[in-house]
């Protein structure tokens, strides 16, 4: 489907006062540390579901599988999404992701299910809602971040080696699909948007842009704009994203959205993280996320991770304990011992 037309423009950072929302979750951020959620594939293994539970009653003739399509099962078992959020915050959890990591119809293209994308956004963020507004009180309240994630297709890196310039996407459309994706989001009930496991910028700016756009309408509405968080991904030892920037390349290049909070989050493990999460700690001038792997994967290992849970979280809690001058200063996520698997991987 060709994407709508639209006319280019600047990119213009907010200028409005913040929200009584985003004003509350800085007052929390600057007086201790905020626990984000852990992951959503990793539980939803534990649930061993078939194809058939994967499809439900909506999708029983469906043409194609669908099994491992974790964000269909907002729509064909919420029962199962809603039972993960209620257990993350139970063990303390004060934000939640929605399960929309690959809820754009660029990503539920490979499904063949692009024309439920929007459906699924606004089903799992009602749900997360929902989970929040039972354990929410008056002195621990409980948020919502919208999870967008970074998409199966590139807009800076080409799918062929034998052709450099070669793009399976445009800016344009990843722009659309965003902007689809935050609308259904923003409907749902979601109190942040959150841009997470980027590993090409490029792709990251369409998004932000398709949210700058929704919240330039909210603003000109009368409406507030939501709280941003931003995460990046690290893919291995050198120190980049994949592709190509260094931290602090990706800390400039997205500043002008001026996100609530900034960080890294997959790949790597806590340890392996940190020297990158303290160069951006040294960088920005905004909060820190922090929400690394389990270790880099091992299909060998039952969980698909070297790193148990109670390893990850003793490293990401001994960070924690660091001089607030140093990397983990109001982190917006860093597990606790003892609580649920921190591992991202979806």
């Amino acid at each position: 489907m060709k994407p709508a037309a639209f006319t280019p423009r600047a990119f213009t950072p907010r200028q409005s006062p913040v929200s009584p929302l985003e004003a509350t979750l800085r007052d929390l951020l600057a007086r201790r540390i905020l626990i984000l959620d852990g992951a959503m594939g990793t539980m939803i293994q534990r649930y061993k579901l078939s194809e058939e539970q994967y499809r439900g009653e909506q999708l029983a003739d469906f043409a194609h599988d669908v099994k491992g399509n974790n964000e269909l099962l907002s729509l064909t078992q919420p029962q199962v999404i809603a039972e993960i959020h209620e257990a993350y915050l139970a063990a303390g959890s004060d934000i939640i992701e929605t399960n929309t990591f690959g809820a754009t119809t660029i990503a539920q293209g490979d499904y063949h299910l692009a024309h439920l994308a929007a459906e699924m956004n606004l089903a799992s963020a009602r749900l997360a809602r929902a989970a929040c507004d039972k354990f929410n009180t008056p002195d621990r309240p409980r948020f919502v971040a919208g999870a967008l994630g970074p998409q199966p297709k590139t807009a800076s890196i080409s799918p062929d080696v034998n052709d450099p310039g070669a793009r399976n996407v445009s800016f344009d459309e990843l722009r659309v699909a965003y902007a689809e994706q935050t609308r259904a989001l923003i409907e749902g009930g979601v109190d942040v948007l959150l841009v997470e496991t980027i590993f090409d910028t490029l792709n990251a700016k369409a998004a932000l842009f398709a949210i700058d756009e929704i919240m330039a309408e909210r603003e000109a509405a009368g409406l507030r704009r939501l709280p941003l968080m931003i995460s990046g991904t690290v893919t291995d030892a050198s120190g980049r994203i994949l592709s190509g920037q260094t931290v602090e390349a990706f800390w400039n290049s997205i500043r002008h959205a001026r996100p609530l909070t900034v960080g890294l989050n997959c790949a790597l493990g806590a340890a392996l993280m940190r020297p990158y999460i303290e160069e951006l700690s040294r960088k920005a001038d905004t909060f820190l996320c922090v929400y690394p792997n389990a270790g880099l994967p091992n299909p060998m290992s039952e969980t698909g991770f070297d790193e148990t849970p109670a390893v990850t979280s003793s490293a990401c809690w001994a960070s924690s304990r660091a001089p607030a001058s140093s990397t983990w200063r109001a982190a917006a996520a860093a597990p606790r011992p003892n609580t649920l698997p921190p591992s991202r991987a979806r």
